[in-house]
């Protein structure tokens, strides 16, 4: 049963429709790294490229997801992070030279869930890199399971993204073998207590592009996960994501939470100027189009379980924090 705290938390993150239209902007290592390869990057210009993208994309989005280092804190501080729009955190650091089977769970440091609700937010995402046939699955549902409970004990919704791999390093997943994966990662997280599953598109467009593999996939993705679902962009195109969110939310999702997909090109910008002109030109009107894509989708609360039927005495059971 989702709690009145948590109801409200997802309400802040999704339109007045009960769908998801998060502005993802909490990418780190890799970011920076991409920005490298078009000029010098310190703590100003990291910063810099944050603001400016939250700045121009959040005015169309129903959240943000966004690092506490360069987002939250100083999003909050200057003013830039809108405060009517639903905030989400990341609890994880990802260390990209790694290949994913060897990605461990690496907390971001002095952060916690306790922290997210503390400075204001609405919700936890939490990356794990996952096969449901790997030799860790059991150490990640276990992280899964601990982040669960702690959100329960403060009142907030996770957000769990998996992101599947194969469990031969030499072999890379087939299609069908991807398509099994997610399935199975949804299916094992959100009998978990997870209260939204940020899902990849569970067929890789680099190994299929018959729409009607995506579909029947989809349909499968639906029926495993028992909790709402809204889908990630994983770095493909705009025009690719653009037409897998729409197939998502005919089988069934209730959003997107999409970050490089919409604004991928302004890393690429020769300057600050430009990379806000490109923002306003090119990315806004992405995230205002998805809005329109996921409002065809299901609404969040149609997949939850909710108690409806409160009395004037419901504050006796409603614990403290």
């Amino acid at each position: 049963m989702t709690s009145p705290g948590k109801l409200r938390a997802l309400d802040a993150c999704a339109t007045p429709a009960g769908h998801f239209n998060v502005l993802a902007v909490d990418h780190r290592g890799n970011l920076w790294e991409a920005l490298e390869k078009y000029g010098p990057v310190d703590d100003a210009a990291f910063l810099a490229f944050k603001r400016d993208t939250i700045s121009r994309l959040a005015p169309y989005a129903s959240a943000v997801l966004t690092d506490p280092t360069y987002g939250i804190g100083m999003g909050i501080a200057e003013g830039w992070l809108p405060a009517h729009l639903g905030l989400l955190a990341p609890l994880e650091v990802t260390n990209y030279s790694l290949k994913m089977s060897d990605r461990a769970y690496t907390p971001v440091p002095h952060w916690s869930v306790g922290k997210i609700r503390r400075v204001g937010g609405q919700g936890v995402k939490l990356l794990l890199y996952y096969h449901p046939q790997a030799e860790n699955a059991a150490t990640q549902r276990a992280i899964a399971a601990d982040v669960v409970a702690s959100c329960a004990a403060h009142d907030l919704p996770l957000f769990l993204e998996p992101i599947v791999f194969s469990t031969d390093p030499a072999t890379p997943l087939t299609a069908s073998g991807f398509r099994d994966a997610v399935v199975g990662a949804a299916a094992d997280f959100s009998a978990l207590g997870i209260d939204i599953l940020k899902s990849q598109f569970p067929c890789d467009p680099a190994l299929t592009s018959d729409e009607r593999e995506w579909k029947s996939a989809l349909r499968d993705l639906d029926a495993a996960c028992t909790v709402p679902w809204a889908l990630l962009s994983a770095g493909v195109s705009y025009d690719v994501f653009r037409r897998q969110a729409q197939m998502a939310c005919d089988a069934g999702c209730s959003g997107v939470i999409v970050g490089r997909a919409v604004w991928n090109e302004a890393v690429t910008a020769p300057s600050p100027a430009a990379r806000r002109d490109m923002l306003g030109a090119i990315c806004a009107p992405r995230v205002q189009e998805l809005g329109e894509i996921c409002a065809a989708g299901r609404p969040f609360r149609e997949k939850l379980s909710v108690n409806t039927a409160f009395n004037v005495d419901w504050t006796q059971a409603y614990g403290e924090l």
